[in-house]
């Protein structure tokens, strides 16, 4: 049984390189739970370059950098948590990535020891713009909402290219949680987490050149 899953995923993790998931399993879980399903996966040059840029300066600002895991956050959640304070997730976009493509939804230390492993996986595999890629395209966004174009067109009535960086901050600032918050409607919380999320993008400049489409 193991060494079956461990075929599959590997098949999958040469296929994903060049052609997009059918669905993933978060995917089809809420689609049990909601009997719902919006996906509609776009190429990187298809989509506004403010959403991979806006994605980078809210979840994973050293997402060009480092390889799989970010250890210098890893770190900085381990002292934040020995200080007292509530342990923080430190999961880099490959990391979500990974799971977003191939585990479940929930937390639990197996769902974490196999996310690294295909994280590092991923990173030897694919190229830094194709991970961005498949992380907008596959993540949700909103209830049976999911990846960029759906969002955009559920959200802004509008594609992925046409989206503003504005509404790209906004779709990238309920990525925690986009059932509980949405980007057409959003509170004042999510409104001045956009704010952020579109000065941080403004500061990261070339730390964001990896998230561009292949010449």
């Amino acid at each position: 049984m193991v060494l079956t899953i461990l075929a599959v995923w590997a098949a999958m993790l040469v296929a994903y390189r060049w052609i997009d998931p059918p669905a993933t399993p978060l995917m089809l879980i809420r689609l049990v739970e909601e009997g719902r399903l919006d996906y509609r996966p776009r190429d990187l040059d298809q989509i506004a370059r403010a959403l991979p840029n806006s994605a980078i300066a809210a979840e994973d600002n050293n997402f060009c950098s480092h390889f799989a895991v970010d250890w210098n956050a890893v770190g900085e959640a381990i002292d934040e948590w020995r200080d007292g304070r509530p342990l923080r997730g430190a999961s880099t976009i490959t990391m979500q990535t990974a799971r977003n493509l191939f585990l479940w939804p929930g937390g639990g230390f197996l769902r974490k020891a196999l996310e690294v492993p295909l994280a590092f996986a991923i990173e030897t595999l694919w190229p830094k713009w194709r991970i961005i890629e498949l992380y907008v395209n596959v993540a949700e966004m909103g209830p049976g909402i999911y990846g960029a174009e759906a969002a955009a067109q559920a959200h802004f009535g509008k594609p992925a290219a046409a989206l503003t960086a504005r509404e790209a901050a906004l779709l990238a600032a309920v990525l925690p949680n986009p059932r509980r918050w949405s980007a057409s409607e959003p509170t004042r919380y999510i409104q001045r987490r956009a704010g952020v999320i579109t000065r941080r993008v403004g500061q990261l400049g070339p730390a964001t050149a990896c998230a561009a489409p292949p010449a």
